[in-house]
């Protein structure tokens, strides 16, 4: 697994400029990392390459 120093994180194109209320994400290959982009030492989510593929469709719905 990477450590955290070595994931490239990402935020949203739709978060905002001020960086308020916005989620990180990095993507490795056993999984997607999710982290509240305040808090970067905080706790995150790992989810399986499934479950990220479900999540993101379930959201694109609207």
């Amino acid at each position: 697994m990477s450590s955290i120093d070595e994931r490239a994180w990402f935020k949203s194109s739709y978060s905002g400029s001020d960086g308020d209320d916005c989620v990180e994400v990095a993507q490795c290959t056993q999984a997607t990392h999710v982290r509240d982009s305040k808090n970067r030492q905080g706790p995150e989510l790992a989810l399986s390459p499934t479950a990220w593929n479900d999540f993101v469709n379930y959201a694109a719905q609207g």
